[in-house]
């Protein structure tokens, strides 16, 4: 090829002296370009000394996958050269520009590879790259190891502490979020006291300190709990809202479940020649907010509550709870919460529905960090907002599904690390 085309490949993969390229074959059969790229120098500096002007002792072939020119796929091939320095001693094989070393990827693929994986699941990112998705978890364990370890932790002092399970009911990781910046800062397989003791070891290796976090948003895990009493002595608990109104929906469908199974001819017989498809209606429309009600649902939910089954008490009983959290919001006073939860609390526990007996009595132990997270609204909203990140990581995740992947791609996508490589489609920011 000419000298003009060879010298404008050489400016178009951004090449410096003594670096060019000497060679560009182009297969349109195979949808394939290959860049021969020499080093044509006989001395160099050593590359473990900086001893300048060493002679060159040999040369090393070496291949790289590289971002698509136009439709093909391309390939850069260079014989490195390896130094053999007289100050040192050593012979030493010399750093390329475009690759760091022992990746078969140029720097600027995997930047690429880790820019799609933010927003696709991995397989699918491997897909369109054209290559294995063991060797793109490989890449992102790789430069999301070494983003975290320049991350700065120190100023963090409200965190949220929760839990989710790789499969279901199994393989538990431990993820805490920074609550003011909004970012994942810790994850580790486990859901016991000793997670909370490994992220204050990793906060102060990040040059964060553990005494100065003084508040908790997390669920009722006495683990977590333990765990905060012993790694983070300054910190306040409180449970979120999401947390507390799910153990409520709980307490209601046991006790739905329950009735339907010990009292299921009297419900059917009350529902009438329709039963099945209303009680579908109810089982839907005891978990959605009135507002969401469909025609049937709507109802379905009338007959209910002129019922006297004790399904309608236990909607009853979670949505006065709501009401509790709604009415916190509006005053934002924790005297105001406390009072309207005791009053709850004293129906639950006079209700004769054995699952709020047992959630009053749960609520009653913890009160105090109950209203503390009733009044702290932006916990509650952003613990529920990462969790629908996290489910949608470990849909990412998925193919490949290891907790180490999954730790790895949370860290990717919700952890707003600052030292990734930047996307090449990116235009750089002015200084």
């Amino acid at each position: 090829m000419s000298v003009g085309v060879e010298a404008l490949f050489t400016s178009a993969l951004g090449l410096q002296p003594p670096w060019v390229v000497e060679d560009v074959k182009l297969d349109t059969a195979k949808r394939r370009i290959d860049f021969e790229i020499g080093c044509p120098q006989a001395r160099l500096a050593c590359p473990a000394c900086g001893a300048a002007a060493q002679p060159v002792h040999d040369r090393m072939r070496r291949s790289w996958r590289h971002l698509d020119f136009f439709q093909f796929e391309a390939w850069l091939h260079c014989d490195v050269p390896r130094v053999a320095c007289g100050d040192c001693g050593k012979t030493t094989q010399v750093a390329v520009p475009w690759a760091r070393a022992g990746s078969g990827f140029t720097a600027a693929f995997e930047a690429l590879a880790l820019a799609l994986c933010r927003d696709l699941p991995v397989r699918q990112a491997a897909a369109l790259l054209r290559c294995k998705d063991k060797q793109l978890w490989r890449r992102i364990e790789f430069y999301v190891e070494q983003a975290r370890a320049l991350e700065d932790f120190a100023g963090v002092q409200i965190v949220g502490i929760d839990e989710t399970s790789l499969r279901r009911g199994q393989h538990y990781i431990s993820v805490v979020h920074d609550l003011e910046l909004k970012r994942l800062l810790f994850a580790t397989e486990g859901r016991d006291h000793q997670t909370v003791v490994e992220f204050a070891e990793d906060l102060k290796a990040h040059g964060g300190d553990p005494a100065q976090v003084r508040h908790v948003c997390m669920d009722m895990s006495a683990a977590y709990a333990k765990g905060v009493a012993l790694a983070l002595p300054e910190a306040q608990i409180s449970y979120d809202r999401f947390h507390v109104v799910s153990m409520a929906i709980e307490a209601m469908d046991q006790v739905r479940r329950a009735e339907m199974v010990d009292d299921a001819q009297t419900v059917r017989s009350a529902l009438g020649a329709d039963d099945g498809k209303t009680l579908r209606q109810l089982l839907w429309g005891m978990r959605r907010n009135p507002a969401g009600w469909s025609r049937h649902q709507l109802d379905a939910m009338h007959w209910l509550q002129r019922s006297t089954l004790k399904s309608a008490r236990a909607w009853r009983l979670k949505m006065a709870l709501r009401e509790v959290y709604a009415r916190a919001r509006v005053h934002n006073s924790p005297d105001q919460a406390g009072a309207d939860l005791r009053a709850w609390l004293s129906w639950a526990r006079r209700c004769r529905l054995e699952p709020f007996k047992k959630l009053a009595a749960t609520l009653r132990q913890r009160f105090d960090a109950v209203v503390s997270g009733m009044v702290d609204h932006r916990s509650n909203a952003f613990v529920e907002a990462m969790n629908g990140l996290l489910q949608q990581a470990k849909r990412a995740a998925r193919g490949f599904r290891t907790s180490k992947n999954f730790i790895a791609i949370a860290y990717l996508r919700l952890s707003k690390l600052r030292h990734l490589p930047a996307s090449p489609f990116v235009p750089a920011m002015p200084k």
